[in-house]
């Protein structure tokens, strides 16, 4: 089994990259393969609305080929479970996150729906406030994508705003290792 994480951070290694980890930790530990992706530097535009996608039925955007994104859905359907990872930017995931999900969702849609029944779960970092919409709207991509939702003790968010304070946050550090047990649970159920 893997799980693959991407995460929508500009800053490289930064409070998102360290959450995911801890989601990571304990997936390992049940003995799940995991990858990070990270997308920093990545200048995802959104979807076009070309719909080539749904003529050309091979998985890819076809509007935008070469900007890293059909790298990205490749990783997707080969995974078993897939960790959507953003900071929270102006009460939403990033840009970069959404362009990501609108790209990769048409595409796939439009072409049988290979994501559905793949284990999914968001991770989202935060200043102060205006998570739970980012949260909100990586869960919504899963759900319309007929994906099997994984939760955690809280909503999976971890405060921090400089690169590494998200560590001094207990409740989200702790609420992040119980998502990977739970999204451990989850697919030894489904695939183990």
């Amino acid at each position: 089994m893997k799980v693959v994480a991407f995460n929508g951070s500009a800053r490289k290694d930064g409070n998102t990259a360290l959450l995911v980890r801890h989601v990571f930790a304990e997936l390992e530990a049940a003995g799940i393969e995991t990858e990070l992706v990270q997308l920093a530097g990545k200048r995802f535009s959104g979807c076009t609305g070309c719909l080539k996608c749904a003529r050309t039925k091979d998985n890819r955007c076809s509007g935008v080929k070469d900007d890293g994104v059909n790298a990205c859905i490749a990783r997707m359907l080969a995974a078993d479970g897939i960790v959507i990872a953003s900071p929270t930017y102006y009460a939403n995931c990033s840009a970069t996150t959404q362009a990501l999900m609108e790209r990769a969702g048409y595409a796939t849609r439009r072409n049988g729906n290979p994501l559905a029944r793949k284990v999914g779960a968001a991770v989202v970092a935060a200043r102060r406030a205006g998570a739970i919409h980012a949260f909100d709207s990586i869960n919504h991509w899963f759900q319309i994508n007929e994906m099997i939702v994984v939760g955690s003790r809280y909503w999976n968010v971890g405060m921090g705003e400089e690169p590494g304070e998200v560590e001094h946050d207990d409740e989200g550090v702790e609420t992040m290792r119980t998502l990977g047990r739970n999204m451990a649970w989850v697919l030894e159920r489904l695939y183990g």
